[in-house]
């Protein structure tokens, strides 16, 4: 059996069935495995997952009885050995099916032959299947070739018309660039792209955010530059939020669901190392991921606390200059990165999600000084979680106002899906 499919076929099971995200199962799954070729293993793990419901209409096409009635290991098995077969130029038909049989006697005891039937019939007659009709069923259409579910295609095209939403769905399937932030307390950013250019790197300024990299080569993070602590991994649309809200030396930041960290550590590179960063975040495991970057970067003015950001703090209140709240969100602005979102289901949980976020930012807004900034950011392109929670916010809460917004899109700015808002509390009139 090869040990590539091998291990795909384990972080698609993970990804499946214990709702595991795909970075997260692969890191995992790649390190106990070991792979002969991590690119082809990821290329087919985010390949499937990525035409996830366009796959299993094809299958549906190819199978006598209903799909939900395809067992899990099977069902995996089968979307596997379709991708190699339409998408990977460079795998065989017949290794593609092949290995997708010998995978099937390991996983699928007994079902070997079936998988071997439907591969073979998917050469057969793959250029009979078409999609649904585009001027007859346009949502279900862009559904089963993008591979979204249809909530999400309805919510979207509330807000932008159709042709704008095939090309967000679209940009939604594409690779997505690496990004880094410089540490500009340790190097600039011109100085960094040129060690890693030396490094064997290809690097280029990021257009949006100023201290932003695009970064395209292995091995980035065992390079000295990172060990030393001269960058660290960060989307642009993250950094454009930083870079927006602006923390200036001497001031109080608080950051009231930091983790992964992101805003934090570029807020304390921004101070200079004079003011105070506080991270808080629900778990402790997330506040000693922070502490650990904070300690690579050099950074000395950040404090964590492990805290639900629902919960006030008494001792905080009118402290803060400036206050981050990047709030528990559907995610579906990074679907580039983990697109197992694009699955996600349009449930009770889903709903109260701007319920969550409002009650954060209620919270988290006491802790500001008059004239102080609060900002209010996702990784969602989703309106009742962005512009209108925030819209929400300063109805009930009149002395803020709406000072800046934006949202920022993978089809219009090649960034993760990220909404930004300012709101300035005003000061009290003497």
């Amino acid at each position: 059996m090869d040990i590539n499919r091998k291990t795909a076929y384990l972080v698609l099971m993970a990804v499946e069935t214990k709702k595991q995200y795909s970075n997260i199962a692969l890191n995992h799954n790649i390190k106990r495995e070991k792979p002969t070729s991590e690119a082809f293993v990821r290329e087919l793990v985010y390949g499937v997952l990525e035409n996830k419901k366009l796959l299993d209409y094809v299958i549906s096409k190819l199978i006598t009885g209903k799909l939900k009635n395809v067992r899990t290991p099977d069902l995996t098995i089968l979307r596997m050995g379709i991708y190699q077969i339409a998408k990977m130029s460079s795998v065989p038909e017949y290794a593609a099916v092949d290995e997708s049989v010998q995978l099937a006697k390991k996983y699928a005891r007994g079902r070997d032959k079936f998988i071997n039937g439907v591969l073979r019939s998917y050469i057969r007659d793959r250029y009979n299947i078409t999609l649904p009709d585009r001027e007859k069923e346009l949502v279900k259409y862009l559904s089963v070739k993008y591979s979204y579910e249809e909530w999400i295609i309805k919510l979207w095209m509330e807000e932008f018309d159709a042709e704008f939403t095939e090309s967000l769905l679209a940009a939604g399937n594409q690779t997505p660039p690496l990004t880094i932030r410089t540490n500009t307390g340790k190097i600039s950013r011109d100085e960094l792209i040129a060690e890693l250019k030396k490094e064997g790197f290809e690097a280029e300024k990021c257009s949006l955010a100023e201290k932003g990299i695009k970064v395209i080569g292995e091995g980035l993070l065992e390079t000295e530059a990172y060990k030393k602590g001269k960058f660290s991994v960060q989307d642009e649309a993250s950094q454009v939020a930083v870079q927006l809200l602006d923390p200036r030396p001497g001031e109080l930041v608080i950051d009231v669901c930091a983790a992964p960290g992101g805003k934090t550590l570029a807020s304390a590179e921004r101070m200079d190392g004079h003011g105070t960063v506080m991270a808080q975040d629900i778990y402790a495991g997330k506040t000693d991921i922070i502490e650990r970057e904070a300690k690579r970067l050099g950074l000395l003015n950040i404090k964590t606390k492990t805290w639900d950001a629902t919960r006030l703090r008494q001792e905080l209140c009118g402290k803060a200059d400036k206050v981050i709240v990047d709030a528990p969100c559907s995610g579906l602005g990074v679907v580039r990165r983990k697109p197992e979102i694009k699955y996600k289901k349009n449930n009770e949980q889903m709903a109260s999600l701007p319920v969550k976020q409002l009650a954060i930012l209620e919270t988290a807004a006491n802790y500001l000084v008059d004239g102080g900034l609060l900002m209010y950011s996702t990784c969602t392109v989703n309106h009742y979680e962005n512009r209108r929670v925030a819209e929400d916010f300063v109805r009930r809460n009149p002395e803020f106002k709406i000072e800046d917004r934006i949202q920022l899109l993978p089809n219009v700015n090649g960034t993760d899906g990220f909404y930004i808002c300012l709101m300035r509390k005003e000061a009290k009139k003497k």
